[in-house]
């Protein structure tokens, strides 16, 4: 049974719309599928939560029994798709003040290795103290360089902590089955590893090893998080637009994007959510910013932003559409209670729940701006469970293959990442990249 509802009643499309794209959605549903189990194409992630290695996911479950066991802190060295999907399902699916739980069953999880700051990575070093630590490094080659130089650090700070032996138990590698600096390294060290599949790129990666050693040492159930993914696998494999609401919704940015609107936002009325924009942020900026088109991918928190851009969403520049995410039954709720002196004028609300609360500001919100002209999509999950994030990550996923290649760009490359990179390594003085 699927999770996920999808409404496109306030885009100021119709159908009729939608159809005229019928032949695009079936050729690139084709293209796609033709390609799907490729070892030199990007697009492993399309069957993998019916081929994923299962063998491999066992020995994650074991890993992370063992990181539960043994240590405190678990650290997640990577960057980009190499620790975005992963903290996107453990904030999502985890106590909102995760690391600060005194009874704790599982480790504190921080993510490192996505930035160059001392100061970040000495305020991290500061907040370990003496505690027992694993680490999980994950990258495909080893030397993108924020991952490797926290790598660097914190293998010295196990190896000074724990002795070389002990430190080699605590260091589990992610990256390439067969090549790579950090391959070469797990094979010399016999550090634990697993493998980044050759036909899935990082912002595809949450449901692979890449996301899922974290996510289990999380304590979440990653069995559930793939029969969520399954599910959608399955429900969206219809080619025909007309009855893919996954499709629907990769066509319909592609109409709005041509009537000038070109900004998404991704809006949650849920502060757990935050980290899963940020991953559909790269998702979508990654695969469709090419030859000067693609949608800018933003991201928006409700009500708490609407103190804060909601002036511009109302009335600002009309380049937006909205896409809201919406949680049908809340995990918790908190009922209101009536106050004898009514100081704050709040009396109307009481003995209404905060969820219910919520939920009439995404309404009245979603009115306004559609008043406002701003075109609005409805993402409703029945509620937030693992099933039901596996089952949206896999809707995005497939949603932004279909979105690219109606876009006329690979959305499985990333040309443009590498500009920052060449120029930061000259004037470093790299060797090779001195002119």
């Amino acid at each position: 049974m699927s999770n996920i509802k999808v409404s496109f009643e306030n885009t100021g499309l119709d159908k009729e719309e939608l159809m005229k794209y019928s032949e695009q959605v079936e050729q690139a549903h084709d293209e796609l599928h033709n390609v799907a189990d490729d070892e030199n194409e990007f697009v492993g992630w399309l069957h993998l939560p019916t081929n994923y290695d299962k063998e491999e996911f066992e020995r994650i479950k074991k890993s992370a029994e063992k990181i539960k066991k043994d240590s405190e802190v678990f650290l997640v060295i990577g960057i980009g798709g190499s620790y975005l999907g992963a903290r996107a399902v453990i904030e999502s699916l985890t106590n909102t003040f995760y690391n600060l739980l005194p009874n704790r069953k599982t480790p504190q999880i921080f993510f490192v290795g996505n930035n160059i700051s001392p100061n970040y990575i000495n305020d991290l070093l500061e907040c370990i103290g003496n505690k027992d630590i694993s680490i999980n490094v994950i990258s495909k080659s080893g030397t993108t360089t924020e991952p490797a130089i926290a790598f660097r650090i914190f293998r010295e700070f196990l190896e000074s902590k724990y002795g070389i032996d002990e430190a080699r138990r605590r260091i589990y590698i992610t990256t390439d089955k067969e090549k790579g600096a950090l391959k070469k390294l797990a094979n010399e060290e016999e550090y634990e590893t697993f493998v980044i599949p050759d036909n899935i790129g990082g912002r595809y990666s949450v449901l692979t090893a890449v996301g899922l050693l974290p996510i289990a040492v999380a304590g979440i159930d990653i069995d559930k998080l793939m029969f969520g993914a399954k599910t959608a696998e399955d429900k969206y494999n219809e080619k025909t637009v007309k009855y893919n609401e996954c499709y629907q919704y990769a066509v319909t940015r592609n109409i709005l994007d041509k009537r000038g609107k070109t900004t998404e936002i991704l809006v949650n009325y849920e502060p757990k959510m935050q980290y899963f924009t940020e991953w559909w942020k790269q998702l979508y900026g990654e695969s469709e910013g090419k030859d000067h088109k693609g949608i800018f991918p933003a991201g928006a928190m409700f009500t708490t932003d609407l103190h804060s851009l909601g002036q511009y969403i109302q009335d600002g520049k009309r380049n937006l559409f909205e896409t809201v995410i919406s949680i049908e039954e809340p995990e918790t709720d908190i009922k209101i209670k009536k106050d004898a002196d009514n100081v704050d004028g709040l009396n109307f609300v009481a003995d209404k729940t905060m969820d219910y609360v919520n939920k009439k500001a995404m309404e009245g919100t979603i009115e306004a701006h559609i008043s406002g002209g701003v075109p609005n999509i409805l993402i409703t999950l029945k509620k937030l469970d693992a099933e039901a994030l596996g089952e949206l990550i896999y809707f995005f996923e497939l949603a932004c293959g279909i979105s690219g290649k109606i876009l006329g760009v690979n959305p499985f490359n990333q040309p443009g990442v590498e500009a920052y990179k060449k120029n930061m390594f000259r004037l470093l003085g790299k060797p090779g990249y001195e002119s």
